[in-house]
């Protein structure tokens, strides 16, 4: 592109342009003039949004300065003066109906870095009528604390107000509670909750008091954990944000209380730069609301981070604690009020890994300590402004997420969405799409389709039951299961002979990649080094093996595939494939044909499944 075309145009964009075209020309074998005047565009990658990311973010891509935090329209935070020692609040899940065993638990946890009480009540842990027992030494007015309660919300809530009527302190104000009542986004995922009226009577009671108290939680979390998009996580969580809000108003509740009784729950992932443009534009779309709402300085609602469930797996799960301190990271400095870090092996039944619960809920606590501690992320209010790529994926997102919150407002709002089933579609869409990107390795799972380690324990009959949560790599465990099933009935797992061709140097890519894809299905492979022609029969029969998969590059297999393929079949070999594409062997035909080809572009769920099959697995 000229120079003179482009206003905006410095020399070293123009340079790397240039660069970006010679490199892209040599892999495409066509000359740079063939890739256009904007050869970086075919490095562009899309999100599940339909957002495009770009290779590289430069002043061309800068924006005005969003307003400072604590100002309308809180993409930079909604607390201009909270303290850089303590960042957010790390905020710890405490489970178990023995409110004495859980109040010690508390106090622990607070003594050790726990900043704010997430708490089970109820059917979900301690009897609501020992709550009072459970917070005993709780100092409210510096840990807030959050209730998780289902349907006996009420119950908890009432619970809780007579404690804060007997609890003394200089400025009530200070203490800050959310009753967690979660009706509309736990209709979506099945969750027991409390009915809608009980919400809003609760609501108006919640206004009532002297404290901070928010009564209602809108859980994006559900969304997610279902296979919701960020734009879909956070467009459905504004609807159902304004239906409550319809809701209280209509009961007689002033638009700035209402506003005051609204707490966001988001999924933190560790695709980081995505998590931090989901916080901040999450801010930037309810402050939108309560300006339509004529009260734009109230829409400072707090948000609330958890670790993504769906992110986190089963095999290699020790992977997860580098998950969860990404996801971490990526709510941090996006600026969530509270950061929840599931442990580790959440995924898996308790005592799975013969790790005690206490470990893993230490090293999940520790993983935020370490970032504000010592990597000291709490220091700096928003430290993503001004990036050129941070700032342009929160004005995207917003965007894409206010589209489709207003698709959910045609329909008549949330609850209409649910029942109509239109939300539950787009989710899932969203969901197969995923789950097929995943199925293809475009989407890596570090441990579970990629680098997988076949060598770790089988897990047990009950960590193979299926959950309610869309798993990423979920697909791919249900294959190591297999596996798993076929080592427990024969002592071995399942085998396939790697037939590698020519020197190290020409197999060694395909080598490893078949290695890798057949070990993601709970396929051991057998490698017996370059073979000659002459050797392979024999390397099959002392294998023994049903499998065999020829690894080389184009050109060997275009010189010795045929022979080598006859091999394998005369020394009783069922399947023979090819690592590598089919037009590599085009010419072939016959017994000389292989049966199959493990490509990077293959559905791998697919191919490693029928493999499974036919090895009786």
């Amino acid at each position: 592109m000229p120079m003179g075309s482009d206003p905006t145009a410095v020399p070293e964009f123009a340079a790397w342009r240039n660069g970006v075209a010679g490199v892209l020309a040599k892999a495409r074998r066509v000359e740079p003039a063939e890739l256009g005047d904007e050869p970086e565009r075919l490095l562009d990658t899309s999100t599940y949004d339909g957002l495009t990311i770009a290779p590289l973010y430069t002043r061309r891509d800068e924006l005005p300065e969003p307003s400072l935090p604590g100002e309308y329209p809180f993409v930079r935070g909604t607390d201009p003066v909270r303290d850089v020692h303590r960042g957010w609040y790390v905020t710890a899940r405490f489970e178990g109906s023995d409110a004495a065993a859980v109040n010690e638990e508390i106090l622990a946890g607070l003594e050790n870095g726990v900043g704010s009480v997430w708490l089970c009540v109820g059917e979900r842990g301690v009897p609501a009528e020992e709550l009072p027992r459970a917070l005993q030494g709780l100092l409210l007015e510096l840990a807030p604390l959050a209730l998780d309660a289902g349907a006996d919300a009420s119950v908890a809530a009432a619970q809780l107000f007579s404690v804060l009527d007997g609890y003394e302190t200089a400025d009530r104000a200070d203490i800050r509670v959310s009753l967690g009542l979660t009706p509309l986004t736990s209709r979506f995922n099945g969750a027991s909750h409390a009915d809608l009226d009980t919400a809003v009577r609760v609501a108006q009671e919640a206004v009532a008091r002297p404290e901070t108290v928010r009564a209602l939680t809108v859980c994006g979390v559900a969304l997610h954990n279902a296979g919701a998009s960020d734009a879909q996580e956070l467009g459905a969580a504004v609807a159902a944000g304004l239906e409550y809000l319809r809701l209280l108003t209509e009961a007689g509740v002033d638009v700035a209380d209402a506003l005051g009784q609204v707490v966001f729950r988001f999924a933190a992932t560790d695709d980081q730069f995505a998590t931090i443009a989901k916080f901040r534009a999450g801010r930037r779309l309810w402050a939108r609301v309560a300006h339509q709402l004529g009260a734009p300085e109230f829409g400072d609602a707090p948000q609330w981070a958890v670790t993504s469930a769906a992110m986190m797996s089963q095999r290699d799960p020790w992977v997860n604690m580098l998950r969860t301190t990404l996801a971490a990271f990526g709510a941090g400095v996006g600026g969530a009020d509270f950061v929840t870090v599931l442990p580790f092996d959440s995924a898996l039944p308790p005592g799975e890994l013969e790790v005690s619960q206490a470990f893993s809920q230490r090293m999940a606590r520790n993983t935020q300590l370490l970032l504000l501690e010592e990597s000291h992320l709490g220091h700096v209010r928003d430290p993503g402004a001004g990036s050129w790529y941070v700032e342009s994926a929160t004005d995207a997102l917003a965007e894409k997420a206010w589209e489709f919150m207003q698709e959910l407002e045609s329909t008549g709002g949330f609850r209409a969405a649910l029942d109509s089933g239109l939300l539950a579609e787009r989710v899932e869409a969203t969901r197969v799409q995923r789950d097929r990107d995943v199925a293809h390795r475009k989407t890596a799972v570090t441990g579970v389709n990629e680098f997988p380690n076949l060598a770790e324990k089988p897990l047990s009959e009950a960590a193979r039951e299926p959950g309610g949560i869309a798993r990423y790599g979920a697909a791919f465990e249900q294959l190591r299961n297999r596996s798993d099933a076929y080592l427990a009935a024969r002592g071995m797992r399942p085998k396939a002979l790697l037939v590698p061709l020519g020197p190290v140097a020409e197999n060694n890519v395909r080598v490893t990649f078949t290695a890798n894809v057949l070990a993601s299905g709970g396929i051991e492979t057998i490698n017996p080094g370059a073979l000659d022609i002459a050797g392979i029969g024999g390397a099959a029969s002392e294998s023994g093996v049903q499998i065999a998969v020829l690894c080389g590059t184009d050109a060997r297999y275009t010189a010795e595939a045929a022979a080598a393929v006859e091999q394998l079949r005369s020394a009783g070999v069922a399947t023979v494939l090819l690592a590598g594409p089919e037009k590599a062997v085009a010419e072939l035909s016959g017994t000389q044909r292989p049966d199959g080809f493990l490509t990077a572009k293959m559905d791998a769920v697919a191919a490693l499944s029928d493999l499974l099959e036919e090895l009786g697995a």
